[in-house]
C-alpha cells in the first residue's frame, strides 16, 4: 500500500492479502470435506462479500441484523445463533435463516412451535458447552465456570429434545488445530451418544488457520478423522478472524505531542477505546509499522500513543521509533480489520475512520466515509 495516498483516519483492507486467506480457507474446506462459513461477529465488511462468495458460501449471524445482512449482501440464508432471541424479532430471524441454533433448551422449547410456521424449512440446533477451552482471558472464555453460553451435558438428562438436528459448540479464540483436536475429545466424550441421530455439527469459530505457523495439514487431518468416525454428519466451521487476519491496517495521523514528567504522548486522530477496543479489552499491544512495542532504555525516541477521546486510559504505553515523531506524520496500525470495524463506536463523537480497499491493481477504493449524521442517528 502507498500510505501517502490513504486519507486519515481510515481502515484499509488489502485485497491481495484477503484473497490469499480465502484461498487457504477454500483449500481446507475442499480437502477436509467440510463447510466453512464467515462469522460476521469477526468480519462484516459487506463491500467485500462479492469476493468472499468466490471462495465460500454461507455466513453465521448472531442477531437479526446480521442475519438480514447475510440475506441481503451474502445472498444466502444465515446459520443463526443468538444467546437469546427476542420474541418480537423471531419471525424475521426465521425469514433470513436456514439454520437456527438455540443457546438453551428453554429457548428451543419456547420457539419450537414457531419453527413449524417458518416460510421455508429451518434446521434447529442446540449450542452445547464441553466445559473446556484453551482461552486464558476470562472475558473471551466461553467455557468458564458457570458460563451462560451453551448447555452442559448434564442438562440433557441423557437425551436430545425431539426435533433437534444439530449441535453447535464454540470454545476457541485465535486457537490452533491442536486445541480443536483436544476440544473434540471433550465434545465426543460427553455428546457422542447424540451424534448418530443428528444431521450436522458446527465447530464454531476461533480456528485461526490463516495465521503464520498454523498447522493447516493437521487441521485437515483432524477434520477428516472426525468425519471418518461420523460420516453421516455435515461438519461446519465458522471462523471470523481467519478470513481477515493480517489483511489490512488502520491509518492514523499525529495531531499533537504532549509532554508530562518525562513522558511524551503522540495524540492521534483515532481512539483505542472507540476504534480498537480489543487493545484495551483483551488486552494486547497492536503492531505499529516502523516501531517497536518493546522499547529498551537505549531507544532514544519513545512515545506513548494516545487516542483522541477524553477517556484517560485511551492510550498505549511507549513504543520506540527510529526518528522523532512529528505533527502530521502518519502512524500505521497493522492487522486492524478483524474484530475492529465490527466493534467500533462513536464515543465522544470522535470522527469514525473511513473504510477502504486497496485493490489488486494498486488503486485505492474508499467505500465508506463517516460524518456527523452517522453519529447523530445513533442517538435521539
Amino acid at each position: 500500500m502507498e500510505i501517502s495516498k490513504i486519507p486519515s483516519p481510515c481502515f484499509v483492507l488489502d485485497e491481495a492479502r484477503f484473497r490469499n486467506n480465502l484461498e487457504l480457507i477454500a483449500r481446507v474446506q475442499r480437502e477436509a470435506g467440510v463447510q466453512i462459513i464467515l462469522a460476521f461477529k469477526g468480519f462484516a465488511m459487506w463491500s467485500t462479500f462479492p469476493i468472499v462468495r468466490e471462495y465460500v458460501h454461507g455466513a453465521t449471524a448472531s442477531s437479526l441484523h446480521e442475519a438480514r445482512l447475510c440475506f441481503e449482501e451474502m445472498k444466502t440464508l444465515a446459520h443463526t445463533y443468538a444467546v437469546a432471541y427476542l420474541p418480537r424479532e423471531f419471525g424475521k430471524v426465521m425469514a433470513y435463516s436456514s439454520h437456527i441454533t438455540f443457546n438453551s433448551l428453554t429457548q428451543y422449547r419456547r420457539f419450537r412451535k414457531k419453527l413449524e410456521k417458518a416460510p421455508h424449512p429451518i434446521s434447529p440446533g442446540i449450542r452445547v458447552n464441553p466445559g473446556w477451552s484453551p482461552v486464558g482471558t476470562a472475558l473471551y472464555n466461553p467455557a468458564s465456570p458457570g458460563s451462560r453460553l451453551g448447555e452442559p451435558v448434564e442438562n440433557f438428562r441423557g437425551k436430545l429434545p425431539e426435533g433437534i438436528e444439530g449441535l453447535h459448540f464454540h470454545t476457541l479464540c485465535e486457537s490452533t488445530s491442536f486445541d480443536l483436536e483436544k476440544t473434540l475429545g471433550y465434545f465426543e466424550d460427553q455428546f457422542g451418544k447424540f451424534l448418530p441421530g443428528l444431521q450436522w455439527v458446527n465447530f464454531g469459530g476461533g480456528h485461526l488457520m490463516t495465521r503464520e505457523g498454523y498447522d493447516v495439514d493437521h487441521l485437515i487431518r483432524t477434520l477428516r478423522a472426525f468425519k471418518s468416525r461420523w460420516p453421516h454428519l455435515h461438519v461446519i466451521l465458522e471462523p471470523g478472524s481467519a478470513f481477515a487476519w493480517d489483511t489490512g491496517v488502520l491509518v492514523s495521523t499525529v495531531l499533537d505531542i504532549v509532554k508530562n514528567k518525562g513522558v511524551k504522548t503522540a495524540i492521534l486522530d483515532v481512539s483505542f477505546t472507540a476504534h480498537m477496543p480489543d487493545t484495551l479489552e483483551m488486552p494486547y499491544r497492536p503492531r505499529v509499522r516502523g516501531a517497536s512495542a518493546e522499547p529498551t532504555k537505549a531507544d532514544k525516541y519513545q512515545y506513548r500513543l494516545g487516542g483522541v477521546s477524553c477517556l484517560s486510559g485511551d492510550f498505549m504505553e511507549e513504543y520506540a521509533f527510529e526518528k522523532p515523531l512529528k505533527v502530521g506524520q502518519k502512524i500505521v496500525f497493522e492487522d486492524m480489520i478483524h474484530y475492529t470495524m465490527v466493534k467500533t463506536t462513536t464515543f465522544n463523537g470522535v470522527t469514525h475512520p473511513g473504510i477502504a480497499i486497496w485493490r489488486k491493481n494498486g488503486m485505492l477504493d474508499v467505500v465508506r466515509r463517516f460524518g456527523y449524521n452517522d453519529y447523530k442517528r445513533r442517538l435521539s
